[in-house]
């Protein structure tokens, strides 16, 4: 018993060591295995192997039982440990948005858009909500409240943008 229960200290004292210093443990295991094998999850393998294997020691199990016991309740601690550790370190894509990316998105105007001035616009960019200035193409005013596409970044925080039903409207003959 006192084998698994040093193995189940090691395991814990590495899971800390891992929580205070991740890199560095990371930085042991990078060479093994796929991405999802982490120091995280070796510490999390050992920890659950040492004290399940106690456990069923403990319960009256033999030697073979428990350590088998302990394998399989650590390779799922580990498994899992990993696999939480990339989804919480995981990020979406990598890219920084750009603002040519904005170029086609949908925006809702906020405070009116004259025709020979600017307004504002709602939208949401890799998610988090923005506001930008915006102005129209042409001679169309765009109220409060209307759903636009940003047709083109004039700089940082500026956009033009054009009534998402002008096709439909001009088609129709009416003006947006």
């Amino acid at each position: 018993m006192t084998t698994f229960l040093v193995i189940g200290g090691v395991g814990l004292l590495l899971l800390v060591v891992a929580l205070l210093l991740g890199d560095l443990v990371d930085g042991l295991v990078d060479g093994f295995g796929p991405d999802w094998l982490s120091g995280t999850a070796v510490a999390a393998f050992l920890a659950a192997v040492g004290f399940a294997g106690a456990l069923a020691l403990q319960a009256g199990a033999g030697t073979g039982v428990a350590s088998a016991v302990g394998v399989g309740a650590g390779v799922g601690a580990g498994v899992l440990a990993g696999l939480l550790t990339r989804s919480l370190t995981r990020e979406d894509d990598g890219s920084t948005p750009r603002s040519s990316s904005l170029v086609g998105a949908t925006a809702t105007v906020v405070s009116d858009v004259p025709a020979d001035g600017y307004g504002t616009v709602a939208l949401v960019v890799a998610g988090h909500p923005t506001r930008l200035n915006a102005r129209t193409a042409g001679e169309v005013a765009l109220r409060s409240g209307a759903v636009v596409r940003v047709s083109a970044v004039i700089s940082a925080s500026a956009v033009q943008v054009e009534p998402l039903a002008a096709s439909a409207d001009a088609e129709n003959g009416e003006n947006p």
